[in-house]
């Protein structure tokens, strides 16, 4: 029970990494509010975590409105007095798309929700964070925001700041008890292309030019544990990095 008492907010954990990390976190003790784009997906998972004997409770929040940002961070204080976790896992995929094709609207969507949405969650949640003296945000970044395609433009680029931000951030309040991390997954089943809108044959053509150096695919599971670790005392001197857990993907 290594989150034992600990209060967690997950975005986009209807399914996917975010389910798998709310639910592990359930089950080592913490109560989780569970955050998605509908009632319906969120209170799933909130209904596998009470059925497990966890304690959580469904918010709906789309992380690209500023003002969904606001009643998910009070929702934790609302329900259970006080925020210690912040997960910041919703994210979609770009269309694959090279620079030279990519859309305004596409890049805009992509980075409000990649992008601002961790900011602002972040923002929201740092006054509880320094009135306490403690707090862990955990960012879900990708290995496509460390090298240069394993996505389109935009979705290279988000992620790339998403590390930048984490670093930043780690930096800046390591002194207030709060510390930020960030987990670079890499092939993990999941079912975030179905956030694809146009997919880019010549970008995914050249996307995957390195699939085929990829051990295998993760499962949610697998990254949940990752996110465990970070949440947890057990890494209370690391701070400000990037953990790869992609099987060893981008080693070669």
């Amino acid at each position: 029970m290594r989150l034992q008492g600990k209060v967690v907010v997950v975005t986009g954990a209807a399914s996917g990494m975010g389910k798998a990390i709310a639910i592990l976190f359930a089950k080592e003790g913490a109560k989780v509010v569970v955050s998605d784009l509908t009632l319906e997906g969120a209170g799933n998972t909130v209904a596998e975590i009470t059925a497990l004997g966890g304690v959580a409770t469904a918010v709906t929040a789309n992380v690209a409105v500023e003002a969904d940002i606001h009643k998910l961070i009070k929702a934790a204080q609302n329900s259970y007095g006080t925020l210690d976790i912040l997960v910041n896992n919703a994210g979609i995929m770009d269309d694959f798309s090279p620079v030279g094709d990519v859309k305004d609207g596409l890049w805009d969507r992509v980075f409000d929700v990649n992008v601002k949405g961790v900011m602002r969650a972040t923002r929201q949640a740092m006054p509880i964070f320094l009135e306490k003296g403690a707090g862990t945000i955990i960012n879900i970044a990708s290995v496509g925001g460390l090298y240069g395609s394993r996505a389109g433009a935009a979705y290279t680029a988000a992620k790339h700041a998403v590390v930048g931000l984490t670093k930043n951030t780690a930096f800046q309040y390591a002194t207030d008890g709060i510390k930020c991390n960030a987990i670079a997954p890499g092939g993990v089943n999941t079912n975030i292309s179905a956030s694809f809108q146009n997919p880019s044959e010549r970008g995914i053509a050249r996307a995957m030019a390195g699939a085929d150096f990829n051990p295998r695919n993760g499962e949610p599971e697998d990254i949940a544990r990752v996110a465990l670790f970070l949440a947890s005392a057990d890494s209370d001197f690391v701070n400000g990095v990037v953990i790869t857990a992609d099987a060893g993907w981008t080693a070669y």
